[in-house]
């Protein structure tokens, strides 16, 4: 038994869930949302909430359950709040700069890294060395801030590189005389 997938989805006031066509579609004060249904699992709209549930015994289903649950609890979550991850950038003249549709990085390059920004996303740059990228589909931010953090990723000796909010850099000792 799952125990992420045995609880409901509430659905708050405001947002609409719909199933038709093996999509479910939510949809919120941020927009709208969809999620192509598994065969495996069976979901019920009702009362406020949106149950997920395994369709038959299988290994399949049980296996998707908790994810497929998961996976609607972020359409809802998304359409309400939306998602957000910040970056942070350490280094000597490395900046980040949001200009329109396009954000620009120095990363002590040769060149500057010009990331065109994808739709439905929003990325801004309080200072020069933070960029904070929300959206409402938490794979898309998360993949957005994935392609950024790869142009220049933290280094293990000075730390240097684009890095996660909160995350640790393991740091290694440098060289000895």
């Amino acid at each position: 038994m799952s125990r992420i997938g045995k609880r409901p989805v509430p659905v708050p006031s405001g947002v609409t869930a719909a199933i038709a066509d093996k999509v479910l579609t939510v949809k919120g004060p941020k927009g709208s949302l969809t999620l192509p249904l598994a065969d495996s699992i069976a979901y019920d709209v009702q009362d406020g909430q949106i149950s997920v549930l395994p369709a038959n015994d299988s290994k399949e289903a049980r296996a998707f359950w908790g994810m497929q649950r998961t996976l609607v609890e972020n359409l809802v979550t998304g359409v309400t709040d939306g998602f957000t991850k910040v970056l942070e950038i350490t280094g000597v003249g490395y900046r980040a700069n949001a200009q329109g549709k396009n954000l620009k990085l120095q990363l002590g390059y040769s060149h500057d890294v010009d990331f065109a920004i994808p739709e439905g996303i929003e990325i801004k740059t309080p200072d020069n060395t933070t960029v904070e990228i929300s959206g409402i589909d938490k794979q898309k931010v998360g993949q957005v801030a994935a392609e950024i953090r790869r142009w220049r990723k933290p280094e293990p000796y000075k730390g240097k590189g684009i890095k996660y909010r909160g995350e640790y850099i393991f740091r290694k000792e440098g060289k000895k005389k």
